[in-house]
């Protein structure tokens, strides 16, 4: 902290120097200058945080300083101190903020109190502002997500815009008065495969950059809002281009904007645009024309990047299935054999590549029946064992695409022989599982968990000895057999555990466990807490 000492008589300065503890204060540097001028120039390269100034000074005197300070350092805190105690100081003093009117011969206890309350009021006014400072921070964090939020709302429900009128006035400058717009939707699921890649794990940091860029286009002419760009919520993998102003020129202002982001991210990405509509009674219309013209468009067009809605274009979606391949892709699973797996799939491909027309609603189709079969082959295959989970597809859908972000049926080829190969081993794998006898127990533990299992039991029941089968046992699942049987107890408790209506002690019967306590114990020690604070964890 800085403090500066400003009077003409250096006994009074020598004499403030002397009487203030400044370490205490966290005071550092100390100056001092003989008039108002040398004050102003110093004040100019140090900007000092705590003042003491005469009022009666050659040059420039203590009532223009302080006017000098309320003006160009209003942070500073200023103590006067002064031989003169007419009125007209005091009140011009008080009016540009002095902390204190000290007289001459100057009080000790006076001006060490009158430092530390200014020193005070320096920390409490700096805490403030580091909190504005934080709490401006994280408007600034929230802001673009709530009007994010506040616009895919309205593109839902046109008729909740009365309700933000006025603060959309205030913030964007937007009055609706007999207004139309166009709608663009661009669409995340043709950036390119490189790009993907790249920032498959920073989607956020995608959006913002992208939505940066759009907005950066469409608010490029301060005199007037093109329009506005903005996450679709309802929607993971799109962005939304509101367009209010140069209507008729909506192609040029979207060609710039997909200029910009190829610039940026060296890839391009399809729009689908609506018809003019009014704004905002017509938003849902408006999305869902340009929704429709992007899911419609043909994706085995390369060099178009903007789709328009047509009304009197005729849609005639592909007709092919993937129904009459079924039969050969099971078959080719079951055989094992990624030749036969690759030579099914590109039977399959070559009625993909004779088409002369793909479009997003059509790859949809495609992939619901291909991901229908496969959890249809799963669930056959290996029923409840955990390993159906992970064979199972994802539930959203993504179009395979190049690096210029173009449909590749290469590249889609290559992901099913991958997929369905991968499903082949793991098909391969659980029959040599099967017929395995240590994963037969492990079954029969499975299907057996309720009731009072003993090694001897298994033993006699597979006939083979007690030692062999802990041994082996402990080999294949590297736990032994008892812990696995406790394992799948308490998983089996912990689903059970669901039902507030079923009482500890049922549940520690249903799944084996004669002794609620002892089932209690096992419970948290596997676990780390009890079945009630499991129980209230999970109800929370």
């Amino acid at each position: 902290m800085i403090a500066l000492i400003v009077d003409d008589e250096k006994h009074v300065r020598d004499a403030i120097k002397l009487l203030v503890p400044w370490s205490e204060f966290g005071i550092d540097t100390l100056l001092e200058a003989q008039d108002g001028e040398e004050a102003v120039r110093l004040m100019q390269e140090h900007r000092p945080n705590l003042v003491f100034t005469d009022m009666m000074m050659p040059l420039m005197d203590g009532k223009e300083l302080m006017v000098w300070l309320h003006d160009q350092l209003p942070a500073a805190k200023t103590i006067v101190i002064s031989g003169h105690e007419e009125f007209e100081l005091v009140r011009h003093a008080v009016k540009y903020g002095g902390v204190d009117y000290i007289l001459k011969p100057i009080d000790a206890e006076q001006l060490v109190e009158t430092v530390s309350r200014a020193v005070q009021l320096l920390e409490r006014e700096q805490a403030e502002r580091q909190q504005q400072q934080e709490r401006n921070i994280e408007m600034n964090q929230i802001k673009p997500v709530y009007w994010d939020t506040i616009w895919s709302n309205l593109v839902s429900e046109p008729k909740t815009f009365d309700k933000y009128a006025k603060e959309i006035a205030g913030e964007f400058g937007i009055i609706p008065q007999g207004q139309h717009c166009r709608l663009a939707v661009l669409s995340l699921d043709t950036i390119s495969g490189k790009l993907k890649d790249s920032f498959w794990s920073q989607w956020d940091l995608v959006y913002f950059s992208l939505i940066n860029v759009c907005n950066e286009v469409l608010t490029e002419k301060r005199s007037e809002r093109v329009g506005l760009a903005f996450r679709y919520w309802n929607n993971d993998n799109e962005i939304v281009l509101l367009l209010l102003s140069r209507l008729e020129q909506a192609d040029a202002v979207l060609q710039h904007v997909q200029t910009c982001i190829a610039n940026t991210f060296q890839s391009s990405l399809d729009m689908g645009v609506s018809s003019k509509l009014p704004f905002p009674d017509a938003l849902r219309q408006a999305y869902a024309e340009a929704k429709q013209a992007l899911r419609r468009r043909n994706l085995l067009v390369k060099e178009q990047r903007i789709h328009e809605y047509k009304e009197d274009t005729a849609y005639a979606p592909a007709q092919l299935s993937m129904s009459e391949h079924a039969e050969g892709i099971r078959l080719a699973l079951r055989s094992g054999s990624e030749e036969q797996i690759r030579k099914i799939v590109g039977t399959w491909m070559e009625a993909v590549r004779s088409l002369q027309t793909i479009d997003s609603e059509q790859l949809e189709l495609w992939w619901h029946e291909y991901n229908g079969y496969k959890n249809r082959w799963v669930n056959e295959w290996f029923g409840d064992n955990p390993t159906s989970d992970r064979l199972r597809d994802e539930s959203h859908f993504h179009v395979p695409t190049d690096d210029a972000g173009r449909l590749a049926v290469d590249l889609w080829e290559q992901q099913l022989i991958r997929s369905l190969t991968e499903l082949s081993r793991q098909l391969l794998q659980s029959q040599r599982q099967d017929s395995n006898v240590m994963f037969e127990i492990a079954r029969y533990i499975r299907n057996h968990y309720h009731q009072d299992i003993s090694l001897q039991e298994i033993a006699n029941h597979f006939y083979l000895s007690r030692e062999y089968i802990s041994r082996k046992f402990k080999q294949e699942f590297g736990e032994n057999l008892s812990d696995y049987l406790s394992g799948v107890r308490i998983e089996k408790a912990k689903l059970l555990l669901l039902n507030p209506h079923l009482r500890i002690a049922q549940i520690a019967a249903m799944v084996g466990y004669d002794d609620e306590k002892y089932f209690s114990k096992v419970f948290k020690k596997t676990v780390g807490v009890s079945p009630n604070e499991y129980r209230k964890g999970r109800e929370s």
